[in-house]
């Protein structure tokens, strides 16, 4: 069976992508198992996880070098740069306050904020069908943010505005992908985002970890930087566009994570909602390959 994924790209692909959701999950579960249950600042949360993951990612850089950071658009970098970390940032405080399964539902709408993004900041024509989706998508998340309901809370909102700001980023990685390379993109990333996020953290009163949250905050440090580098196995080893439905098993598998640790149970709306975004992710990503064709 090893040898068969081994030499299968589909299955390589498919594994890494696989995993890199499981170790998500898990880095999901530990971010609220320290804010929501541990009382650990969620602003802190984002700097000492993604400043761990940068030194677990030393080797790379180390690898790549710093010359590949030449660049002739700075500025576009500093502001994906810095719209991923407010992601980031609006992810982690909503993890202190949102269960798993409905965060992670919400923040799978970034893709229908990409096609709107891209009719109005990329001048990218958008089809009746794309729209469609979009609808449904956005639909679907209306019917988890139940809004209506008296346990409605602004902090619901959280994930969506991570999924419009990882949205922008990835608009902007798309323009930057058209005259960069891939190393120096990554390593702008990794550099930026640490300092970042240190700042968004100190004004919201820093906070240092202590005691078990030390451990937790290794583990979740290792287990970003695990994420990113099986994601990076994963698009290397196949199509962007073959392995990006099993990037949706995220969903079942946070709701898995959530129900395990803290006992949280979706609701049937919940789940109306949850196969609606994926239906409509999926379709726009059979919509895509077609166009590519």
């Amino acid at each position: 069976m090893a040898k068969a994924i081994y030499r299968s790209p589909a299955l390589t692909g498919a594994f890494w992508m696989v995993m890199a959701g499981v170790v998500y999950a898990a880095g999901n579960v530990a971010i609220q198992q320290v804010t929501m249950n541990m009382g650990f600042a969620a602003s802190s949360v984002a700097f000492w996880q993604y400043g761990i993951a940068l030194v677990f990612a030393v080797p790379y850089l180390w690898r790549t070098g710093l010359s590949v950071m030449r660049t002739s658009h700075p500025w576009q970098h500093v502001f994906r740069v810095a719209l991923s970390a407010l992601g980031v940032q609006a992810w982690a405080i909503g993890l202190a306050s949102v269960p798993i399964s409905q965060a992670i539902a919400l923040v799978m709408t970034s893709p229908f904020f990409i096609i709107v993004g891209a009719k109005l900041f990329l001048g990218e024509t958008v089809g009746p069908s794309r729209w469609i989706a979009t609808a449904v998508g956005f639909t679907g998340a209306l019917l988890i943010l139940q809004p209506w309901s008296e346990s409605f809370t602004w902090a619901a909102l959280l994930p969506i505005a991570s999924a419009l700001l990882w949205g922008g980023t990835s608009l902007i990685t798309k323009r930057l992908t058209a005259h960069e390379r891939p190393e120096s993109i990554t390593v702008w990333l990794l550099m930026l985002l640490t300092p970042i996020n240190a700042l968004v953290a100190i004004g919201g009163g820093f906070a240092v970890p202590t005691g078990d949250i030390i451990w937790i905050m290794l583990a979740l440090g290792l287990l970003t930087a695990l994420a990113q580098y099986f994601l990076t196995l994963a698009y290397s080893s196949a199509d962007a566009a073959y392995v990006q439905p099993f990037d949706d098993l995220k969903l079942p598998l946070n709701v898995l994570g959530g129900w395990l640790v803290f006992g949280y149970a979706p609701d049937t709306l919940f789940w109306i909602g949850g196969v609606m975004i994926l239906c409509a992710s999926l379709s726009i990503m059979l919509i895509e390959r077609r166009r590519e064709k």
